[in-house]
C-alpha cells in the first residue's frame, strides 16, 4: 500500500502547474483593480511611491506546416492582445491614486489591441504566396517599438494618469484608431481588396 500512495505522489506532483491563463482583449470587458494579481500589488498608506506595470502585451504564435502556411492569408487570430493577471502589478498610497493608474493601465490594454490590429492588417497586406514566417519579425519589432513609444510618452505627458483630462483624450483617440481598423479584429475576416 505504501508503495501504491508513493507511486501515485510521484505522478501528482510531476503533473506541471500550469500559469493562469491571460485575459484576451474584449471590447465589452473593462480592467478592474481586482486583475493586478500579482503578488507585488498593494494600496498601502504607508507607500510614498507608486507605480504600474500593466501586464498588457501582444502575444503571437502560430505553428503550421509551410504548406499550410503559404495558403494562409488571414492571422487575425494568431495575434493576440492579452493582459497577464498574475504578472500586473499596480502599487499605490491610496484608492485615489490606485485609480488613476488603473485608468492608464486601461488605456494601455486598448492601446496593445490598437497594435495588435495594426500588426494583423501589415501581416494581410504584405505577406504573398510564397512569403515565409521571416516576414512576421520585422512588421512585428517595428510596431512594437512604436507602440511602447506612444505608450512612454502618455505615461509621462499624464504623469502616470494623473491628468485624467488629457488621459481621456488619448484614450478616445485610440478607441477611435481601434474602431477604424474594425476589419483586423482577433476573430474578423479582411475585406477581399487587396493591391
Amino acid at each position: 500500500m505504501k508503495n501504491i500512495l508513493f507511486v501515485l505522489f510521484i505522478v501528482f506532483s510531476s503533473i506541471p502547474t500550469f500559469a493562469q491563463e491571460p485575459l484576451v482583449w474584449n471590447p465589452d470587458y473593462e480592467l478592474q483593480l481586482s486583475d493586478y494579481q500579482s503578488a507585488e500589488s498593494e494600496i498601502n498608506p504607508e507607500l510614498t511611491s507608486y507605480s504600474i506595470y500593466s501586464g498588457s502585451k501582444i502575444d503571437f504564435s502560430f505553428n503550421m506546416n509551410s504548406v499550410s502556411f503559404m495558403f494562409t492569408k488571414n492571422f487575425n487570430d494568431k495575434v493576440k492582445a492579452i493582459f497577464q493577471k498574475n504578472l500586473a502589478v499596480l502599487v499605490a498610497p491610496d484608492s485615489l491614486t490606485a485609480n488613476q493608474l488603473l485608468q492608464f493601465g486601461r488605456y494601455d490594454f486598448d492601446l496593445v489591441e490598437l497594435y495588435a490590429r495594426k500588426i494583423r492588417k501589415k501581416i494581410y497586406e504584405e505577406k504573398g504566396t510564397f512569403s515565409d514566417s521571416k516576414l512576421f519579425q520585422p512588421i512585428f519589432n517595428e510596431l512594437q517599438e512604436e507602440m511602447n513609444t506612444v505608450s512612454a510618452q502618455v505615461f509621462k505627458a499624464t504623469d502616470f494618469g494623473k491628468d485624467t483630462e488629457l488621459l481621456l483624450k488619448e484614450h478616445n483617440k485610440v478607441i477611435d484608431e481601434i474602431n477604424a481598423l474594425s476589419d483586423f479584429c482577433m476573430t474578423c475576416k479582411p475585406r477581399k481588396n487587396r493591391k
